[in-house]
């Protein structure tokens, strides 16, 4: 599905802290330069762990950036109010974007919460699944949206969670970051929908474990970022991979074998 090796996170600023504003959008502007310079795809997160930050609209409008529609993933969460939503989803479409991921989202005391009735749910919290949906019912046709896989969730849980997103129109899937061959992301093929894999590529294994919410892997023992990719590349080899926590100062070219 997508044109190229790697899709590359990258975070957009953060609101309302000290410092020179257009300095961190420089630094921005210089990784998003990297990443499609490399011949890699971008993934844009959405306000994660709660922390306000930029949105990838207002992030490119800023800084005057181009837009490379087949290889930008745009995440999107449900801590947003409803005018926000319809906003970037507007937004995206009149500037081309076409695949958006969509996930829940890490709430906050500073971002609101989605209004489930307000986007045509029946339940008191808004879910992936739901605005999986509605992007697919009011933008039918104008974009790709993607699903999130967590393969340390209990598998009947997660496989039939995921079986719902894709009913609601998911055309691809994300995995959580995959500690070598996983028989739970094995189980994905089954669904017939491309599968991105992400591979953590910090040695912060702590940080891992954190963002999956597992005390302990034994898996994470010793854990070499360089050594897994080359892992997961033998063990998915026609899968793209997404990099999170990847250095924009290392030469990648040291580092990404498909480079």
């Amino acid at each position: 599905m997508f044109d190229c090796a790697y899709l590359i996170e990258i975070l957009t600023p953060k609101r309302g802290i000290l410092g020179d504003l257009e300095e961190r959008m420089d630094s921005f502007a210089e990784r998003y330069g990297k990443i499609f310079a490399s011949g890699n795809g971008a993934s844009i997160p959405d306000n994660p762990m709660g922390q306000p930050r930029y949105s990838l609209l207002e992030t490119l409008a800023f800084c005057g950036l181009p837009v490379h529609p087949e290889t930008t993933v745009m995440n999107l969460n449900t801590f947003h109010t409803k005018g926000e939503l319809d906003g970037m989803l507007q937004g995206a479409a009149d500037i081309g974007l076409k695949y958006i991921l969509v996930i829940r989202g890490d709430g906050g005391p500073a971002l609101p919460k989605l209004d489930p009735e307000s986007i045509g749910s029946k339940k008191s919290v808004a879910t992936s699944v739901d605005l999986i949906s509605y992007i697919n019912t009011e933008y039918s046709g104008v974009f790709f949206t993607g699903a999130a896989y967590n393969q340390y969730n209990p598998v009947k849980f997660e496989t039939d969670r995921l079986k719902q997103k894709i009913d609601a129109g998911a055309k691809y899937i994300i995995t959580q970051p995959v500690l070598g061959k996983d028989p739970n992301v094995d189980l994905l093929k089954d669904f017939d929908i491309p599968v991105v894999i992400e591979a953590w590529m910090s040695e912060k294994v702590d940080l891992l474990l954190k963002s999956v919410r597992r005390e302990k892997d034994e898996r994470a023992a010793g854990y070499d970022p360089v050594a897994n990719l080359n892992v997961l590349h033998d063990a998915y080899p026609e899968n793209s991979v997404y990099l999170s926590m990847l250095s924009f100062k290392q030469d990648w070219k040291l580092m990404l074998p498909r480079l």
